[in-house]
């Protein structure tokens, strides 16, 4: 029987006892010496950028939840091999480990089936961010794949991302609550909402208004999201719910050799941080 999206996630939940998500953003100017690529080769930059991420995988997985590729910062390098086969490890050597690929997709018609083959058959991660702007016709082909998560943009944690998600005001009326209104509506057990942590005001109004779907939490570090409000008011009604991404605080913690193993401490000290018991 296939599990669906969300039992996935709740047997990660426990096995990890941690909401992290690490996000793997590879960016080669942020690579250590030891894995520096002067010449610029298509094959040589998919071999570097997949043993960096195999590494940073290899030394925070006991801390995680799940992990998230942001497909532009491979596709960018022409490293959409370096994509496939860094899925393809995390599910063979840490199954149940979900892999949720960050590609904010939204299109109609043939182009949002292709979108969804792209996801679930190419690179056959376990769930993919998509752009609902278009309405459930964009949505919609994702969801024919059994078990896949779809995790929809709501509140993003971007600030200009208010001037239409808060439209007219942040209240009921809101485009960011018709979007969790229409992600309710149509789950299965398999969708969650994006809601930016740099706005835990708004996150707690949608929590308080639908108590069970799944939030993915972007703007952890960087970018200055409270993680406690997050803690305290993100969780489901069933005490987990929740996916906090840390990306560049974590795969970059340093720029030595040492890059695998320190990623591998700051995944250790985030995840007491994000504990679910």
């Amino acid at each position: 029987m296939t599990l669906s999206f969300r039992e996935q996630m709740q047997r990660s939940w426990d096995r990890s006892n941690s909401f992290l998500c690490v996000g793997l953003d590879p960016m080669l100017d942020n690579f250590p010496p030891i894995l520096c690529c002067p010449d610029n080769n298509p094959e040589t930059i998919n071999n570097v950028v997949f043993e960096f991420c195999r590494s940073i995988v290899d030394n925070t997985h006991r801390y995680v939840c799940a992990y998230k590729p942001q497909i532009a910062h491979f596709s960018a390098m022409s490293a959409e091999t370096a994509l496939e086969e860094l899925i393809y490890y995390v599910h063979q050597s840490y199954p149940g480990i979900p892999v949720i690929l960050d590609a904010k997709r939204g299109d109609v018609g043939s182009t949002a089936e292709m979108y969804a083959r792209e996801a679930f058959e190419r690179y056959r991660a376990d769930a993919v961010t998509v752009n609902p702007y278009l309405g459930w016709d964009s949505i919609q082909p994702f969801a024919e794949y059994k078990g896949k998560g779809i995790i929809v943009l709501c509140h993003t944690s971007n600030t200009d991302g208010s001037w239409l998600q808060e439209y007219p005001s942040a209240g009921a009326d809101s485009v960011f609550m018709r979007v969790a209104k229409l992600v309710v509506e149509h789950d299965t057990g398999n969708m969650m909402l994006v809601m930016g942590a740099t706005f835990p005001e708004v996150l707690g109004v949608v929590r308080r208004s639908f108590s069970d779907i799944p939030f993915l939490v972007p703007g952890v570090g960087a970018q200055g999201g409270d993680l406690k409000s997050v803690m305290d008011h993100g969780r489901s009604a069933d005490g987990y719910g929740l996916v906090i991404n840390s990306s560049r605080g974590i795969i970059y913690s340093s720029k030595g050799d040492d890059y695998a193993e320190a990623a591998g401490e700051s995944a250790k000290a985030f995840a007491r941080l994000v504990a679910v018991r």
